[in-house]
């Protein structure tokens, strides 16, 4: 897949089947519009082009994330276009005069019934596809995936993700929400005085879910272990830095170094400050017991 990050002007591309968003957590309603692009490149044989509006703040899946699984689904170009003064006070008909039409040269485009772009967000699905037919492209709006009688969105997911509902994030994503990044050498702490632990600190823009303990599984290529995590500062050691710290279970192995997939399956409990090293073992011990039961049950 080729990626270009818009600094200035859009790339010259021909005949693409073109889908357009924010593109957080690719969730279900995005892989609905992926499905479209890619089937309308296995029946004409035009490129897939993914233009994704980002912006500053954190996000469910980080920028290289979304370029993996994108690349993964099949799309053959991502346009990361962010969203810059330019780009919010451009007006509707000319994002599509200019980008849509002209640059990209686009033949058909997917996209979400409540999606809105241009200016004050005046450019609707329906003034799309009035577009569409002024410039010779073909527009299809597809209904938004549904949870019951909730729209999924990424400020669906965002808010459950920030209630700890790692059940509800999953069902919406289609996929376990989880973090990944290199196992970093911690203080030592947990291998002496507590458990041996495998610890990552996300990238500042991913979004994480409340501090606490979470029933997970960590990969490492194709070895996966379940066990539990902590998310946050660990206040009874006192760590600076907010990290994810993993205790696998049957795992001796030295993993640092190595790439790591944590992917959450459940809360357990809020991080907490303990009144001793001895408090914090004993519930360190009470949540692994909780761990392991579960996946006994999974």
């Amino acid at each position: 897949m080729e990626y270009m990050r818009i600094e200035d002007q859009f790339p010259r591309l021909n005949n693409c089947a073109v889908t357009l968003g924010k593109f957080d957590g690719i969730h279900r309603g995005h892989r609905k519009l992926m499905d479209k692009i890619l089937e309308r490149k296995k029946e004409t044989g035009v490129q897939a082009v993914v233009l994704a509006f980002v912006s500053d703040r954190k996000t469910v899946l980080t920028n290289s994330e979304r370029r993996d699984f994108l690349e993964h689904m099949g799309a053959d170009i991502l346009l990361e276009c962010p969203l810059t003064s330019d780009i919010r006070h451009m007006k509707a008909d000319t994002f599509v005069r200019q980008v849509l039409a002209g640059s990209l040269k686009a033949s058909y485009v997917a996209i979400g019934e409540d999606f809105r772009f241009g200016f004050e967000r005046k450019g609707t699905p329906e003034f799309l596809k009035k577009s569409g037919v002024k410039y010779g492209f073909e527009v299809e709006i597809l209904l938004k995936e549904m949870d019951g009688s909730r729209k999924i969105s990424s400020t669906y997911i965002r808010e459950e993700l920030a209630k700890g509902n790692m059940e509800k994030v999953s069902s919406l994503l289609g996929f376990d929400y989880f973090v990944s990044g290199i196992v970093e050498h911690g203080r030592g702490m947990g291998r002496r005085e507590f458990f041996p632990t495998a610890n990552l600190i996300p990238l500042p823009e991913k979004l994480l879910p409340p501090n606490g303990v979470y029933i997970t599984l960590s990969s490492f290529g194709q070895e996966i272990y379940p066990g539990i995590t902590n998310v946050g500062y660990k206040p009874t050691v006192g760590e600076n830095f907010i990290g994810v710290e993993s205790y696998l279970f049957d795992c001796e192995k030295n993993l640092y170094g190595k790439n790591c997939t944590v992917e959450f399956r459940k809360f357990l409990r809020k991080e907490q400050r303990f009144s001793s090293y001895e408090a914090l073992k004993e519930q360190i011990q009470k949540d692994i017991r909780m761990g392991e039961e579960y996946f006994r049950r999974d």
